[in-house]
């Protein structure tokens, strides 16, 4: 993070730089990458940005000199390539594994100073001085989720590598890695090729919203007393019905489709098997 810069519109941007070497968080890498990931972080979030979809956004991509040895395909191949840096650009960059790193140090006083902070400074429906303010922020980021992976879905993308640390606490796109779009429909599919398990396959991406934000809910639990506890875990509870819902949404928009009809979704799910068998 090199800095926060507000635009003409007054809009607010925290500037980061990819592939521009270690930090302290950089852990065994080498904090580098290469040319062909970052045209295709460029590229995408830009996309993805005029798609409508919440994401992050590319500023400028700079070619380096610098020699970066990468195994594309994780077959033990390992190949000299190009370096490059991306110059991008989010609202903010913190993610559930920010909150979720600290209390599992038991950091408590710091994730509460941390949270309080992206309170303020990124969710304006949320009230400072009321004392449900951490379960109105877990609802909020709960609803915003679902609608995220409803729009990922709505367009066939799937982001690969969906753990805890790749996913934003403002549920906009962020770490353009292994990612993919379908050619055609397909739940199996997997654009990582070191995903054996096929744990971040696109039919999986909402379950897997889920699995991250039981982790925040995990990571909020010792801010919470419990009867906030309680209702925090009906919030979770409703995931499912708001990603379906929205869901079911963004593809009667694609189809046309006025009104409601008990059968729309009987459409919905007969036509993406169609496609799945063509």
């Amino acid at each position: 993070l090199i800095g926060v810069y507000t635009n003409r519109h007054g809009e607010r941007w925290e500037l980061q730089l990819k592939g521009s070497g270690k930090t302290p968080y950089s852990r065994n890498g080498d904090g580098r990458a290469v040319l062909r990931s970052s045209v295709r972080e460029f590229l995408c979030s830009e996309a993805m940005h005029y798609l409508g979809i919440p994401t992050s956004r590319a500023a400028s991509l700079v070619v380096s000199d610098d020699d970066v040895w990468r195994d594309q395909f994780y077959n033990g191949n390992i190949k000299k390539e190009r370096g490059a840096i991306v110059l991008r650009l989010s609202k903010s960059w913190f993610r559930i594994g920010s909150l979720e790193i600290l209390a599992h140090s038991g950091e408590l006083d710091l994730q509460r100073r941390l949270l309080d902070f992206i309170i303020q400074e990124h969710f304006p429906s949320v009230a400072m001085n009321d004392s449900n303010r951490y379960l109105e922020f877990f609802s909020t980021v709960v609803s915003e989720t679902a609608n995220l992976m409803a729009l990922w879905m709505s367009v066939g993308f799937a982001h690969g590598v969906c753990n805890t640390d790749n996913f934003s606490l403002l549920s906009i796109t962020i770490d353009y890695g292994p990612f993919g779009f379908m050619d055609s429909y397909d739940p199996n599919f997997v654009p990582n090729t070191s995903d054996d398990e096929r744990r971040y396959k696109i039919g999986n991406q909402a379950n897997v919203g889920l699995f991250n934000l039981s982790k925040l809910l995990q990571a909020l639990n010792p801010l919470l007393d419990p009867r906030q506890k309680q209702l925090a875990s009906q919030i979770l509870k409703g995931y499912g019905e708001q990603y379906y819902s929205r869901f079911t949404e963004l593809f009667k928009e694609k189809l046309g489709l006025l009104g409601q009809n008990k059968n729309d979704n009987y459409l919905i799910a007969f036509l993406l098997k169609v496609s799945l068998l063509c």
